[in-house]
């Protein structure tokens, strides 16, 4: 095989050809439905024909523009996506990838503040690479809000006592994804956090890359904190499998951006193919309702899986939001056979997701998902949690009726 894999998944079936709807084929004709929308991409399914259109309609123009001269709907998809972003007065730079998007985002921050300091969540994935892809170090303050609440559900207080307010540039907030382990912190803490770092003259920058683009059955995850941001990264669904991304910025962030000598180059920047795109995606989701469609097969989703936890001990706890899924199974489960599961479900003709460091499974399927697929994907791991019942290490009985 001459295709370096770094990704850290193992490659299950090489031989995928086609891509329809929620379906993926491949070559023996054999369906999988795609219950991550390919790397969490795609929100309207594979292989959309609107969006085809679109692509095919931009390249008989132009596709690729350079830095002195563009293309009208690079400014249409920057109005479209500011109004759904509620940064109509804001300016927005089209990018290649979500990491690219929240990478420059951070870049922004750091050039208008003089705050050492930048405040994230722990266990947030924010970036592949740069300041952002490393929250370990350098600049940021991390907060391990999810061991703090196991045992203070409803104070904050301690939790953010020694954070130097007065010091944060930005808190940099993931709406909920969480390194792909589905991690909800409550809307009191955020709204706190947000009222201090306001307070002390911060400024609020949320990565939607994977929650975006009505993932959580709003346009953004941000949405369910009450809250607005200053600055909005966004990639993955907005192109529906075409790669491209966002940066939404409010405009007193432009303003002051613009009096410095803040610059930044990149060959596909502002590109019209990639915002016809984007410009197509939102018009589908707005057009065919898509926000309440994923709010109700999200809520019938957790509903299943409710009824499997409850007929299966292995399972520790069910949550989401919309089309954000997840069960966790117990912390005394067996990792080799939880993976081996995993891979019986993908055989059985289902592609779910898998933080094995977490006891994950997850569930982000596209948004166009019906509750028949939601159901035969349900009924295929029940059977598999029944012929593996001992999947416990410490050999206790974890999946039994």
């Amino acid at each position: 095989m001459k295709i370096l894999n770094v990704t850290g998944y193992e490659i299950y079936n090489s031989s995928i050809v086609k891509g329809d709807g929620c379906y993926v084929i491949d070559s023996s004709g054999k369906k999988y439905i795609d219950f991550e929308s390919g790397v969490w991409a795609l929100p309207l399914g594979h292989n959309n024909l609107q969006v085809n259109s679109a692509i095919i309609e931009q390249l008989s123009g132009i596709s690729h523009t350079a830095y002195r001269y563009n293309h009208s709907v690079v400014e249409e998809a920057a109005d479209t996506l500011l109004k759904i972003m509620n940064l109509d007065d804001g300016k927005c730079l089209f990018l290649s990838s979500g990491s690219e998007a929240v990478e420059f985002a951070v870049k922004i921050i750091n050039k208008i503040s003089d705050k050492p300091y930048l405040l994230n969540l722990d266990k947030s994935y924010l970036s592949a690479y740069g300041t952002s892809g490393n929250t370990n170090s350098g600049p940021w303050i991390s907060i391990d809000w999810q061991t703090y609440i196991d045992n203070n559900p409803s104070n904050y207080d301690d939790l953010l006592k020694d954070i130097p307010f007065e010091q944060i540039g930005a808190f940099v907030f993931e709406a909920g994804n969480a390194s792909g382990s589905v991690g909800l912190p409550p809307k009191e803490l955020i709204q706190t956090i947000v009222s201090k770092v306001k307070e002390h003259k911060g400024w609020i920058l949320v990565d939607e890359v994977t929650v975006g683009m009505g993932r959580t059955g709003a346009w953004f995850g941000f949405e369910h904190y009450n809250i607005q941001p200053d600055v909005i990264a966004c990639g993955k669904g907005l192109g529906n499998g075409y790669p491209i991304s966002a940066v939404g910025i409010c405009k007193e962030i432009c303003r002051l951006l613009e009096q410095t000598d803040f610059t930044y180059g990149q060959s596909h920047q502002n590109d019209p193919l990639g915002c016809s795109v984007a410009k197509e995606v939102i018009t589908i989701i707005r057009e065919k309702d898509l926000l309440q469609q994923a709010t109700r097969s999200g809520l019938f989703l957790r509903n299943k899986l409710s009824e499997l936890k409850d007929k299966h001990r292995c399972i520790k706890v069910v949550r989401g939001v919309g089309l954000l899924c997840a069960i966790e199974f117990v912390d005394s489960i067996d990792k080799q056979k939880l993976s081996m599961i995993h891979k019986k479900l993908f055989d059985a003709g289902f592609i779910v997701g898998l933080k094995l460091a977490t006891n994950v499974m997850r569930f982000y399927p596209p948004l166009i998902i019906e509750n028949h697929m939601i159901v035969s994907m349900i009924e295929a791991l029940d059977y598999i949690l029944e012929e593996n019942p001992k999947i416990y290490n410490k050999g206790l009985i974890a999946c039994e009726e």
